[in-house]
């Protein structure tokens, strides 16, 4: 049995504490969390307050609580694309789940802020324990007074440009462009926003990040990551294995799924944008302008005419949340994007700030040039 170790992860004003008997559940959440968000090792014998995640590789406990759910009612859900047996105790204070396709047991405790996962293999409770604690750190910043949006955010010199839009629209290239001008990478999906004294504060989201095969080599990053991978080095494993072998194999089109309606995209661990990518991170920032990206491959990079402000899709709320619905009460009943009064002070406030709509085309260094140029960076 291996010794047990603790990790916490602070972020503003939240915390959480991840426990574990396997090693490596905490050293992926300090791995995944550090670049961005504060994440240190703790002694396990420390008193511990406020939100905690047990997760320990433990096949006799799932065994158990699987055996459990078969003999009592439950209702069948899906969470992070997997099956989920669900039930509730009869207070309905206790929730527990099985993942059967992940070997996964969940035993959560809302009023106690506290989750319980046991597993059959230390990866799939070091993604759990991953997803859950980043989930109570979302809720405790959203009870703060925290909103989400549904951004990528760039900061240079303490100042965040913060880029809107639908998938597809420019958001990941827009951060990537600037960040190889020597921008700090804050986000590239959501971030934290909310309104300290006269500045509108911003946290990151960590997450994986989706890069297309054909951005990642107009970046001039195919290389670096084919290298790595060929060396033995991994990314994110949620990546698709078709992805894999198109890296491996040296393909740089991109690639989509059956249909072809959506891209499947390299996944890339945070902390690799600075180890693999030479990028540098931001732990935080102050919103100082809005850019609404869209690409038109035959543009020359320019500002677009348009009045394009924020709209509801720009706040993450829980409808957004497709991956990761809120089966376990960790949000305590807060929407996933922050409280009406939140948003509408945060959306007041950004729009006093530049907004700028901007049209890119496929001329990687052109596009990064008028970026730069338009944020004040040469």
């Amino acid at each position: 049995m291996s010794t047990p170790t603790a990790t916490r992860l602070h972020a503003a004003d939240a915390s959480v504490t991840l426990l574990s008997n396997t090693p490596l559940v905490t050293d992926w959440s300090h791995r995944y969390f550090g670049p961005w968000w504060n994440a240190f090792e703790v002694p396990t014998k420390s008193l511990f307050t406020g939100p905690l995640v047990t997760a320990d590789v433990d096949e006799l406990a799932y065994a158990d609580l699987a055996t459990l759910m078969a003999a009592c009612p439950h209702e069948e859900v899906t969470y992070a694309k997997a099956r989920l047996l669900l039930t509730r105790d009869s207070t309905g204070t206790i929730i527990s789940a099985i993942s059967p396709d992940e070997g996964l047991a969940y035993r959560s405790e809302p009023l106690a802020e506290r989750l319980t996962i046991s597993g059959c293999a230390p990866e799939p409770v070091a993604l759990a324990a991953a997803r859950i604690a980043r989930e109570m750190v979302r809720a405790t910043l959203l009870w703060n007074g925290w909103t989400l949006l549904h951004a990528s955010a760039v900061v240079h010199d303490g100042n965040a440009l913060l880029a809107f839009g639908s998938k597809g629209s420019g958001k990941t290239t827009t951060a990537l462009l600037l960040a190889h001008r020597g921008f700090q990478l804050l986000a590239n999906d959501r971030v934290f926003i909310k309104p300290v004294g006269d500045e509108l504060r911003v946290l990151p989201w960590p997450s994986a990040a989706a890069i297309g095969l054909g951005l990642l080599d107009a970046l001039g990053l195919y290389d670096v990551v084919r290298d790595r991978l060929q060396a033995g080095e991994q990314l994110h494993p949620t990546q698709h294995q078709d992805v894999t072998d198109a890296l491996l194999v040296g393909r740089r089109e991109p690639l989509w799924e059956p249909g072809g309606k959506r891209e499947r995209k390299v996944q890339v661990f945070p902390d690799q944008f600075s180890t693999w990518f030479g990028m540098k991170l931001a732990t935080s920032g102050r919103a100082a302008a809005l850019l609404f990206p869209r690409i038109d491959p035959s543009a020359v990079p320019a500002l677009a005419d348009g009045d394009r402000t924020l709209a509801d899709d720009d706040f993450m709320t829980g409808a957004t949340e497709d991956r990761y619905p809120d089966h376990f009460d960790l949000a305590r009943g807060i929407n996933g994007g922050g409280n009406d009064l939140a948003c509408a002070s945060v959306a007041e406030r950004l729009a006093a700030l530049p907004h700028h709509q901007v049209v890119l085309g496929h001329d990687i260094q052109a596009n990064a040039d008028f970026l730069a140029k338009l944020a004040g960076v040469q």
